[in-house]
Parts: structure tokens; C-alpha cells; sequence
């Protein structure tokens, strides 16, 4: 079984209770807007780290706007989603972009999103740290079970921190 830990926009802060949670997974994805490169510092998964730039992370000169990770039963692409709709990201135009990706994922619009329409699912963790989370930090799970049983849940913690 392999644990990955999907989290977003957290702006320099992140909320204990998803250190916690990330830190006990075997890989974690930050879809970007890290603000503050040192934050990334307290997570410590298992594996690895896989984070992109956001629109808010150009000066973030050892990260790239797309990363892939290749896992069991297909791979997952990760982006900050900022191109494709300044808003609202189109899952389609996303989708469009990432034709063989089992997962799709985003960030921007602090907002939880978890879109399983069609063969690429593409979900949005949410702001994990203080900034526009909408009253709750938010991340996502994904644990893979085998080559065709991904199952994905969506996390929220208290805003008090």
C-alpha cells in the first residue's frame, strides 16, 4: 500500500495536523504557492517531496511548473493550474493537457475540488495553511491499494492554529 499526501497553497504556513498527516505518507505533492521555500523543511515523508511553482513562487528558482510521478496502476501529474483559467481552472483544459494521467492535480483557488468524471481525475487539495482556506485547512489523501484500487479523501482540519 502506498500512502500520498496532496496538499496546496499554504503560503509559508503550514497546519500541524497536516504535517502530521504528510509526514506519515509516502510521498507528498505540494501543487505550489509555497511562498516560503523553508516551510517545505517540516515535511518529511517517507519517500519523497514532489512540489511546483505557483503564481506566487517565481522567485523559487529550484522548482519547476510541472512534475510527474509515476505509481502503481498510472502516474499523476501536478501543476499549480494558474494557466488554465485564472479563477476557475477547466478540468478540461487540464484534462486536454495530461492525456495519460491517472490524477491530475492543482492548486490556486484554495479550494477542496475531488472531480472523478472520466478516466483523469482531477482534484484540488485546498489551501493547507491560513491563507483563503474558507474557515478549514484542507488537504487530500490518496492511498493506493493495488495497480487498479486508488481511493482518494478529502481532509479538513479546525482553523484554529
Amino acid at each position: 500500500m502506498i500512502k500520498v499526501g496532496i496538499l496546496s497553497d499554504t503560503h509559508g504556513v503550514i497546519h500541524p495536523e497536516i504535517i502530521k498527516l504528510m509526514n506519515d505518507c509516502d510521498f507528498v505533492i505540494h501543487a505550489g504557492d509555497i511562498v516560503d521555500e523553508d516551510s517545505l523543511r517540516v515535511l518529511r515523508p517517507k519517500q519523497k517531496i514532489i512540489a511546483v511553482k505557483g503564481n506566487n513562487d517565481l522567485h523559487i528558482s529550484s522548482l519547476g511548473e510541472v512534475e510527474m510521478l509515476d505509481l502503481p496502476g498510472g502516474n499523476i501529474a501536478v501543476e499549480h493550474g494558474h494557466m488554465h483559467g485564472h479563477i476557475q481552472p477547466s478540468h478540461d483544459s487540464l484534462r486536454d493537457t495530461y492525456p495519460n494521467a491517472k490524477i491530475v492535480v492543482y492548486g490556486h483557488t484554495h479550494k477542496q475540488v475531488i472531480d472523478k468524471e472520466g478516466p483523469t481525475w482531477v482534484v484540488n487539495p485546498g489551501s493547507a495553511g491560513k491563507t483563503r482556506n474558507y474557515g478549514a485547512a484542507k488537504c487530500l489523501q490518496l492511498t493506493i491499494k493495488n495497480n487498479n484500487e486508488w481511493d482518494i479523501e478529502p481532509q479538513i482540519f479546525d482553523d484554529v492554529f
